[in-house]
């Protein structure tokens, strides 16, 4: 079994635009994320003015889950899908 907890390097790309706000990390070594893991950035807090796209490198540590987190966040997130299922954007006025 590989190490639970472990740091690794990453790239962050953040977006602070009209058309997009967001922040993507993408670990290096190709590192995938499971469900329950828990990732944390290493460095100072980045507040991107407007109009701005940055692309930083930082160090991260990976926490990964045990086998009941894993198979309480797979349920969990199962249970809110189905609510996003059962909603309806009918429209029920009569005309």
């Amino acid at each position: 079994m590989k190490n639970r907890v472990f740091e690794v390097d990453c790239s962050i790309e953040i977006e602070h635009t009209a058309s997009s706000l967001h922040a993507h990390v993408t670990l290096d070594d190709g590192i995938e994320i499971r469900p329950g893991d828990e990732v944390t950035i290493h460095g100072d807090e980045v507040k991107p003015e407007f109009g701005e796209i940055l692309t930083l490198r930082r160090r991260a540590t990976v926490r990964r889950a045990g086998w009941l987190e894993d198979k309480w966040t797979r349920l969990v997130a199962r249970l809110e899908l189905t609510e996003l299922i059962e909603t309806s954007f009918s429209d029920w006025r009569k005309i």
